[in-house]
């Protein structure tokens, strides 16, 4: 029987993106590999900050109708309100594709490629470690009305 009324996650997922960033640079600078941290040519930086771009419209407007309907963006508080508008009638995980993005676009950026190795490992502990753990706590708490959104809109894209 479920006693918290939160989505209980194993890790944040900022600090889950920033961890491997942080471990993404101590490795690259202790066994780099390719050309160097922060050595992009000029359509990789192009490249890079468009998905950078991209990234965080996908993470900031969608969290934004959070803040306007009441309720929460942060996993380990409550949410009081299912959001099924703007991005979320495309993909259940708006934000979290914009972080993916965000983290993408910094890997092109700082042509890091244990960063870019490291992005794995992240969707794995993001989709079973959060996203997975989310989606138990809304079948919870919203029932019918979550399993009917689940049955209409994707998880990822």
């Amino acid at each position: 029987m479920r006693t918290k009324d939160y989505a209980d996650v194993a890790i944040k997922p900022p600090f889950l993106f920033l961890g491997a960033l942080l471990l993404g640079y101590v490795l690259t600078m202790w066994f780099p590999i390719g050309p160097g941290l922060a050595q992009p040519n000029g359509a990789g930086l192009a490249l890079g900050l468009t998905f950078m771009v991209v990234g965080f419209a996908l993470a900031m407007f969608p969290a934004r109708r959070f803040h306007k309907a009441g309720t929460s963006v942060m996993p380990g508080e409550p949410s009081t309100v299912l959001i099924r508008e703007g991005a979320y009638r495309v993909t259940r995980n708006p934000i979290y594709i914009g972080l993916i993005l965000i983290y993408f676009g910094l890997c092109l950026v700082l042509t890091s490629v244990w960063m870019l190795i490291l992005l794995i490992p992240i969707v794995i502990i993001l989709h079973r470690g959060v996203v997975k753990r989310e989606e138990d706590y809304l079948s919870w708490k919203f029932g019918d009305a979550y399993q009917r959104y689940i049955s209409e809109v994707p998880r990822w894209l």
